[in-house]
């Protein structure tokens, strides 16, 4: 696999077999059109990229076999990034999100019992969006969406975007945030920290913060996010968020503390974080009934991920939750 830096704690990972039957929800894969490009990528080691780029696109013998090595029952896939998010014309990025749509549904046929898919949606065009948001709910029987970042510099706290958080609850299913492309980096991040090292997880927290201090969760209360990557960090923040929001004289009146926000809208998966302290925090901070496992396939060494929260040192009942229970819940899968 692509990750071959074995650390003490993933070696003694390598120990056990797995033995949970789990969900995962950050699993990618891409069409062949809008597979990422090494100028998009341009942070990636060309040949870490060479190795992720042939598993992207492949749904069968070879993802199977991955999967069962990490006791995952079910992946959630969606169209990684920068995905839709990146086509800056709009009617081509609505025509190419029905295609990756049609595609990923194409392949949960293939394998009903072990594939469920997020829409990719273009919501450069609102209300196409909500309407391929429908279909892929209710005739596909796709279980939510997945969005790349920002969609040409726009986040989603827009107002103009309330008739896709309408449409969410309406429809009960959730919109996992995933890093995509930032509009405009900070100026103090340097290269070496780009992309998934730093920047996107930057990005995305601050997307996700947004939502919250601009009020689209007063507006829309039944709206649910999901964050991978042990929740971008944001679960080890939100006492200083709630102390430093407190002293703004920029705030919004929104209902309720930004960590009350966060715990009440928010659920987050471990995708990438295979790290025992940072998932006792998150249980912590957000109970376990707010995690679920993900392993960020093809990214991450799934094998490796499967094996770490098979031995993490938390309860069983919690690791259940974790591993399978809340996500069965969440997207109703019988």
């Amino acid at each position: 696999m692509v990750n071959q830096n074995r650390t003490p704690a993933s070696q003694a990972a390598t120990d056990h077999e797995p033995t949970i039957n789990k969900i995962a929800l950050e699993e990618h894969f891409s069409i062949g059109e809008l597979l990422p490009t090494s100028a998009e990528l341009e942070f990636f080691d060309p040949l870490v990229l060479s190795e992720i780029e042939p598993l992207l696109p492949e749904l069968a013998e070879q993802r199977l076999a991955n999967m069962d090595k990490a006791g995952i029952e079910i992946a959630v896939l969606s169209q990684t990034a920068p995905g839709i998010q990146a086509i800056a014309e709009s009617t081509e990025a609505s025509a190419m999100a029905r295609h990756a749509n049609d595609a990923l549904h194409a392949a949960i046929e293939q394998q009903p019992r072990r594939f469920r898919g997020f829409a990719a949606l273009n919501l450069q065009d609102v209300d196409a969006a909500c309407t391929e948001l429908k279909r892929c709910v209710s005739e596909l029987g796709f279980v939510g969406a997945l969005i790349n970042g920002s969609t040409q510099g726009e986040y989603l706290d827009n107002p103009r975007v309330d008739l896709l958080w309408s449409t969410l609850e309406q429809l009960d299913v959730p919109l996992y945030l995933h890093p995509g492309l930032p509009t405009n980096q900070p100026a103090s991040m340097v290269k070496e920290l780009d992309g998934a090292t730093w920047g996107w997880s930057f990005d995305t927290a601050t997307h996700a913060l947004r939502l919250i201090v601009k009020g689209v969760f007063d507006k829309h209360p039944n709206a649910k996010v999901i964050l991978g990557h042990m929740g971008e960090n944001l679960p080890f923040y939100l006492w200083r968020l709630d102390s430093r929001y407190a002293t703004t004289r920029y705030r919004n009146d929104i209902a309720t503390t930004p960590s009350a926000v966060f715990r009440r809208n928010f659920l987050i998966t471990t995708s990438g974080v295979c790290d025992d302290a940072a998932l006792q925090c998150s249980i912590t901070t957000l109970g376990p009934e707010r995690i679920m496992f993900s392993t960020d396939y093809p990214y991450e060494d799934i094998e490796l991920a499967g094996r770490w929260i098979d031995q993490a040192p938390i309860d069983p009942l919690a690791k259940t939750m974790i591993c399978r229970d809340t996500a069965r819940t969440l997207l109703r899968l019988g």
